[in-house]
């Protein structure tokens, strides 16, 4: 009998180190009876070890907006390849059912993009610069109103060098505007010339003596014409060649009174 119960205790042993392994992992599954199932602790302790939530498979993303108008323009740009390379009927045929197809979206897109402007005055740059008949000839006249106020106090700051040549055929044709527009708004002008030669426009000129690399100018071109600001003691180039006296104005206006940008 107790010989049995030796040869038989290596066997329990055994099975109870085997069994140990089992009753943690079903406590681990189950939780302990004493606080789970005597005392019930309730849902703020996990009796059951909750399983790890499966990863979400990634839903496949749709092709983005600028993948989807470059794969219309490659389709595009193939059709007409190949019915240019194999001017078969089907091969006309598909481009241009194609082609048009595109052409309705781009309607599309133009009719909406109307709309939106016509309900946001926020975009509508015609508010800013008119396109119609009766507003253009608005602003034009409130433009005109404007400049014509600078232009009329210009001669306290501002004075024009007018480079010419006597043998400059476009000076003959600049040399009376640059005056009338001077005698105008009694701006003074000192006539500079390049060449040595006189102008019957203006008999007090002086000969040039290196003024024009000073100023920044291109050496070579004439007429020209340069603002001089009596405050800044800096030259304003206005412009090479012949310009009419509205051009001439408006640059005068647009470089004395308007910061880059503020008409765009």
């Amino acid at each position: 009998m107790t010989a049995a119960l030796i040869a038989a205790s290596p066997i329990t042993s055994i099975q109870a180190s085997t069994d140990e392994p089992r009753q943690e992992q079903a406590a681990g599954q189950t939780g302990d009876a004493f606080y789970c199932q005597e005392r019930r602790l309730g849902y703020w302790f996990y009796c059951v070890r909750p399983k790890p939530a499966e990863p979400d498979q990634a839903a496949p993303q749709a092709p983005s907006a600028t993948a989807q108008l470059d794969a219309v323009t490659a389709t595009l740009r193939e059709l007409k390849a190949r019915a240019i390379m194999e001017p078969s009927p089907e091969n006309v045929t598909a481009y241009i059912r194609f082609q048009r197809e595109q052409l309705d979206r781009a309607s599309l897109f133009s009719d909406v993009w109307q709309r939106a402007i016509w309900q946001d005055p926020a975009l509508d740059y015609t508010l800013e610069r008119p396109v119609g008949t009766l507003a253009k000839r608005q602003w034009q006249d409130m433009r005109a109103a404007e400049r014509d106020t600078v232009m009329a106090h210009l001669s306290e700051r501002y004075g024009l060098f007018y480079f010419f040549a006597q043998t400059c055929g476009a000076c003959e044709v600049m040399s009376p505007i640059v005056k009338s527009v001077a005698d105008r708004w009694h701006l003074t002008v000192r006539a500079i010339s390049t060449d040595g030669g006189p102008s019957r426009h203006f008999p007090n000129y002086t000969v040039e003596n290196g003024q024009r690399p000073k100023m920044g100018l291109e050496p070579r071109i004439t007429p020209a014409l340069v603002l001089w600001d009596s405050v800044g003691k800096r030259p304003i180039p206005i412009g090479y060649g012949v310009l009419s006296a509205d051009e001439l104005q408006d640059r005068i206006f647009l470089l004395t009174s308007k910061e880059a940008g503020h008409d765009y």
